[in-house]
C-alpha cells in the first residue's frame, strides 16, 4: 500500500491550526502503516481563554472495582465525573453500576469536559451521536496518554436524543468498552418540554449488555480469533451494569431509554406477553408520531426511546422484555456452532471453523438469535394518574432525492469480510488513505448506500465499486490486482476448504447472490453490521433487500424504526440501505465504521475528509 500527503491534505492540516502532523516524522509512521497501522499522535487540546461554558465537568477514566456477581469484586475500568459549573442535574449516577454517569445537557449550551486519563493505555472519548468539531470528536487521532487531560469544548447543537460517550482510541475500542467504559448523554429541548413526557423517577435507562465471567467473576474478552471474527458474546445479560435486572414500577406509564452497549450482540426486543413495544424515539430522538412494533431490533450503538405504559396492571403483575428469537446476523456456520445443532462432518471439523482458521468455534449458553429474557418489570404499586401518550411527538424535515448534491450517484459504503479481515470499500483502515469517494463537499446533504460488497446483487458491481476507489466489489478483486495486499480477498487462493454441509448453508442463505462462484468465502462470511457514521444525524431512505435473503430476513424485518433520525443502522446480509445525510456546519476527518466493535479493531473503519 502507497500512503501519501496530497497538497489539499497539506492545506487542509495547516488550515486546522491544531498542528495535526509533524511533517519530519512522517516517514517513520507512514512505513508502520500496513492494515490497523500505527496512528499518529496529535498534542491534547488544551482550554480556550475565549469560551465560557454553562456547563463544565471534570472527567477522567481509571481502573476500579465493581461487586456484580455475589463474591469476588469484579475488575472494572470505569468513568468518574464531577461537575464543575451547571445545573444540578449535569449528572446523575446509576447506582452501584461500573457505567458512567449520565449527563444531561440542554439544546444550545456551551459545554466544557476536561477529560483526563488514569488508564496504563492511551485512550480518548467520543461523543457518539453528538455533533461536534471534528478535532473534539473523539477520533483516535486525538488519543492522550496517562496523566494527560484533553479538554472538549463544542456548543450543543443536538435536537432532544440520547446518546453516547465512550472510547475510541486505535485498535483498542472494544476491549476499552468491554471493560466498563461507557455511559449515556441525554439532550433536552423545548419541542420535547412541551410534551410532558415522563420524567425524573419514570424515565429510566436501560443499558443492554452481554458479559462473560470466570469462575472468580472476572471478565473474559477475546479468546481466541473465532471472538474477534464474529464479535465477542457473552453469556449473561447485564442491565446498567446488573444481573437479574428487576425494575419496581407504579401501574403508569414510563420512559424507558434503551441502549444497545454490547460489543457485538444484537437484540430482537419484544414483551413477554406480545402486547407492542410502543417507539417513540430513535438514536436521533423523537419519531413525528409514535410507532407500534411487535418487536424491535436493536444493534450496538443504536438507541431506543420507549413509551412502557403499565397501567391497570394489578400490584404483584410481572412482565418481562426478551429478546426473541431470529437468525441470519452470522454465517450459518457460525449460528450452528453457538446453539451447538451442528453433525456429521460439520462436527468432525468443528462446524468448519478450524478449515476456516477461526478456530474455538464452541456452543454458547446465549446464542446469538436465541430467546432468553433481559428484565422483569414488576408492578408494585397502584397509582389513579398517569400521562396520555402524545399522538405528535415532533415535527421532521425529510430529506428527499432533490436535497442532495449526488441524487444519481450515491456514497458507497462497501461492506466485505473475510479470515482476518473487516473491510470497507475494499480496504482496511489507515489513516491518511482517503478515497475519491471519502471527499465529502462541506455543507452538503449526501445520498450514501450501504451494501455488501461480495455476491451477485445488479448493482453492485464495477459502477459503485469504481467510486469506492477503483475496486472491483463485485468479485473481490481490485483494478490493480492487489487481491493480497491493502484489502482485496484474492478468496480463490486462501487455502479455504468447504465442507458439503457448510457450502449447503452458504447456498441457503446467500442464494439468489451468485452462489459460490461470486463471492466465494466472502460471502459464506457474510454477516449483519450495525454501520455507525459520526457526526450529524442521518436519514434512512430505503431498504433493498435480495431475494435470497429469504426465510432470516423475515425473523428480522418488521422490527426496524426507520422514519426518525439515527447514526448507526443495522444492515443484514443480501441488504442495501440507502440513507442521506448532511455533512454541515464542521470540516474534518469525521470516521464511519462497523459497530461491532470487534471488528472495527480489526480495520472495518474508515474516514470521510470534509472539505
Amino acid at each position: 500500500m502507497t500512503h501519501s500527503i496530497n497538497p489539499s491534505r497539506r492545506r487542509f492540516f495547516a488550515q486546522t491550526g491544531a498542528g495535526l502532523l509533524a511533517y519530519a516524522g512522517l516517514p517513520g509512521w507512514l512505513h508502520a502503516m500496513e492494515g490497523m497501522g500505527d496512528m499518529p499522535k496529535m498534542a491534547p487540546k488544551k482550554a480556550s481563554a475565549n469560551f465560557h461554558p454553562d456547563v463544565e465537568i471534570d472527567l477522567v477514566c481509571k481502573p476500579s472495582t465493581v461487586s456484580i456477581l455475589p463474591g469476588q469484586a469484579t475488575r472494572v475500568l470505569q468513568y468518574f465525573a464531577k461537575r464543575v459549573k451547571g445545573p444540578a442535574n449535569s449528572l446523575t449516577e446509576i447506582p452501584g453500576s461500573y457505567l458512567g454517569p449520565i449527563m444531561r445537557f440542554q439544546k444550545g449550551q456551551k459545554i466544557r469536559i476536561n477529560f483526563r486519563n488514569e488508564l496504563d493505555e492511551p485512550t480518548i472519548t467520543h461523543w457518539h451521536g453528538l455533533h461536534v468539531p471534528a478535532d473534539v470528536d473523539g477520533h483516535p487521532l486525538y488519543s492522550i496518554d496517562k496523566g494527560q487531560t484533553f479538554v472538549y469544548e463544542f456548543e450543543m447543537l443536538n435536537r432532544a436524543s440520547m446518546n453516547i460517550y465512550h472510547p475510541h482510541p486505535h485498535n483498542t475500542t472494544a476491549k476499552q468498552v468491554y471493560h466498563g467504559l461507557a455511559g449515556a448523554i441525554l439532550v433536552n429541548d423545548d419541542e420535547e418540554h412541551r410534551l410532558d413526557l415522563p420524567n425524573g423517577e419514570y424515565e429510566v435507562p436501560i443499558v443492554i449488555q452481554d458479559r462473560l465471567f470466570d469462575a472468580n467473576n472476572q471478565l473474559q474478552y477475546v479468546r481466541n480469533m473465532h471472538d474477534r471474527m464474529m464479535g465477542f458474546y457473552g453469556d449473561r445479560i447485564l442491565v446498567n451494569g446488573h444481573p437479574n435486572f428487576q425494575l419496581d414500577v407504579a401501574s403508569r406509564a414510563y420512559r424507558f431509554r434503551v441502549l444497545n452497549g454490547s460489543t457485538a450482540r444484537i437484540y430482537k426486543l419484544a414483551w413477554d406477553d406480545n402486547s407492542p413495544v410502543t417507539v417513540i424515539g430513535t438514536d436521533g430522538g423523537l419519531l413525528e408520531t409514535p410507532v407500534n412494533k411487535p418487536y424491535v431490533m436493536l444493534a450496538p450503538g443504536e438507541r431506543l426511546d420507549v413509551w412502557a405504559d403499565f397501567s391497570g396492571r394489578k400490584v404483584g403483575s410481572q412482565l418481562v422484555l426478551r429478546s426473541r428469537s431470529f437468525s441470519g446476523v452470522l454465517p450459518g456456520m457460525a449460528e450452528r456452532m453457538m446453539t451447538g445443532k451442528h453433525g456429521g462432518d460439520d462436527q468432525q471439523h468443528g462446524g468448519g471453523g478450524h478449515r476456516m482458521g477461526m478456530g474455538g468455534m464452541h456452543g454458547s449458553a446465549l446464542p446469538v438469535g436465541s430467546d432468553y429474557p433481559i428484565f422483569t418489570v414488576r408492578v408494585t404499586k397502584s397509582v389513579s394518574d398517569s400521562p396520555a401518550l402524545p399522538k405528535t411527538l415532533s415535527t421532521i424535515k425529510r430529506y428527499t432525492l432533490g436535497d442532495t448534491a449526488n441524487p444519481n450517484k450515491p456514497v458507497p459504503i462497501a461492506i466485505s469480510e473475510g479470515p482476518m479481515k473487516m473491510l470497507l470499500n475494499g480496504r482496511p483502515y489507515a489513516f491518511n488513505d482517503i478515497l475519491p469517494s471519502e471527499r465529502i463537499p462541506f455543507n452538503t446533504v449526501q445520498l450514501m448506500e450501504i451494501f455488501h460488497a461480495h455476491g451477485g446483487r445488479g448493482g453492485h458491481t464495477s459502477d459503485k465499486s469504481t467510486a469506492a476507489g477503483d475496486h472491483k466489489m463485485g468479485g473481490m478483486k481490485h483494478a490493480d490486482n492487489q487481491a493480497q495486499g491493502e484489502g482485496g480477498h484474492r478468496m480463490g487462493g486462501m487455502g479455504m476448504r468447504h465442507g458439503n454441509s457448510a457450502d449447503g448453508e452458504a447456498g441457503r442463505r446467500m442464494g439468489g447472490m451468485g452462489g459460490m462462484g461470486g463471492g466465494g468465502m466472502g460471502m459464506m462470511m457474510s454477516m449483519a453490521h450495525p454501520i455507525h457514521l459520526h457526526g450529524q444525524y442521518f436519514q434512512i431512505f430505503s431498504r433493498t433487500v435480495d431475494s435470497g435473503a429469504g426465510d432470516d430476513y423475515a425473523t428480522v424485518k418488521d422490527g426496524f424504526i426507520d422514519g426518525g433520525w439515527k447514526d448507526t443502522v443495522l444492515v443484514m446480509p443480501g441488504e442495501s440501505v440507502k440513507i442521506i445525510k448532511p455533512f454541515q456546519d464542521f470540516k474534518g476527518l469525521f470516521m464511519y465504521h462497523c459497530h461491532n466493535l470487534e471488528h472495527e479493531d480489526m480495520g472495518m473503519m474508515r474516514d470521510f475528509l470534509v472539505e
